[in-house]
């Protein structure tokens, strides 16, 4: 997962209050840096370029064996490759959007084998949010190899009204249907100890709970908005 903020040390501060992060360099330069809980790699969030009026949002980025032919299949599909591929010292990594609009990113290069989306440190898990979930999931699993089962362990199922990316069990990914009142996008989901104090990080140091105040009671989930305003859940799950 990436965030590009408005204000890199303001961003920090603010995640590092709600869900405990601290962070190291990413060897990116002074405006990117890797953001860590219990010592572990959680996210990427650097300094949006101030010329750039653009909405603030997490946006998460899949590992590909080859980032130019991934980059080929989504403009095949229809979608659109807005930057890249670029070159970095550990990869090279292209950012596009789906045909609903959605943005996520493309990664060639070096992965911990040790990091997955809901185990550990790692985000519990990603949501698409978008028009139809059965397009979504064609489109995804026919640009990263999840349809419907690959050598990596991942199997791509329809349940009910959504789809669930499983990798060795372990649900990665949800893509939901529906979404015609707000842009498609996905969202990501991070697990606290305890979301009640999470919350109130976020209300004190300029953030705003999104979802209703009952549900935050529950102790269980809440939707919260950052001060550059991309959303996110803490979850306890």
């Amino acid at each position: 997962m990436t965030l590009l903020s408005r204000e890199l040390p303001a961003s920090q501060a603010f995640y590092g209050n709600v869900l405990g992060w601290t962070y190291r360099p990413a060897g990116l330069g002074d405006d990117f840096c890797v953001a860590l809980s219990d010592g572990m790699a959680v996210a990427g969030i650097g300094a949006l370029a101030s010329s750039l009026q653009v909405e603030v949002s997490w946006t998460p980025y899949f590992a590909v064996a080859n980032v130019d032919e991934a980059a080929a299949r989504i403009r095949e599909r229809g979608a659109t490759v807005a930057v890249g591929p670029l070159a970095f010292h550990t990869g090279r990594a292209a950012l596009a959007m789906d045909p609903d609009g959605a943005a996520f990113g493309i990664w060639e290069g070096a992965v911990r084998s040790d990091w997955t989306v809901g185990r550990g440190s790692a985000p519990a898990w990603l949501e698409l949010r978008t028009r139809d979930t059965v397009d979504a999931a064609r489109f995804y699993g026919q640009v990263l190899g999840w349809a419907p089962e690959t050598a990596d362990g991942f199997t791509l199922v329809h349940e009910d009204d959504h789809a669930v990316l499983r990798q060795d069990e372990q649900v990665v990914a949800r893509i939901r249907g529906g979404a015609v009142q707000v842009r498609p996008r996905w969202h990501v989901y991070f697990r606290v100890p305890e979301v009640s104090r999470s919350v109130e990080a976020a209300v004190r140091d300029g953030g705003a709970l999104v979802s209703p105040p009952e549900a935050a009671e529950t102790l269980h989930e809440a939707t919260l908005r950052d001060p550059d305003g991309a959303l996110f859940t803490v979850t306890s799950r």
